[in-house]
């Protein structure tokens, strides 16, 4: 199964629902089917979901596509993703990863 590493910090947002994407630069591919997250602290601490879509695009449009552009103008944004990614630019090229809520484990 396909995985991707996640701050701790964003996994409660995973498990309620609440995160339904993520943004991801110049890290492995995904396609739509099961994916499983895995906490950057503990490997054992993990949350599968169902990808539906991935879409590229420059950063500078994804607070526009996600419908976040009050809450993420250009600088916050830049500075939130240089958090995961210090080399990161606007102009970077990078996959939204859409998501389902978690699966119960019957469906995984």
């Amino acid at each position: 199964m396909q995985s991707l590493p996640i701050v701790p910090r964003l996994m409660t947002d995973v498990r309620t629902g609440a995160k339904r994407h993520t943004i991801r630069w110049q890290e492995r591919t995904i396609s739509p089917g099961l994916m499983r997250y895995v906490s950057t602290e503990d490997p054992n601490s993990t949350a599968t979901v169902r990808v539906s879509a991935v879409v590229t695009m420059l950063l500078s449009s994804v607070a526009c596509y996600l419908g976040k552009s009050d809450e993420w103008p250009d600088a916050v944004l830049l500075e939130g993703m240089r958090e995961h990614y210090p080399d990161i630019q606007l102009d970077s090229r990078v996959e939204v990863i859409h998501h389902s809520a978690p699966l119960p484990d019957a469906e995984k």
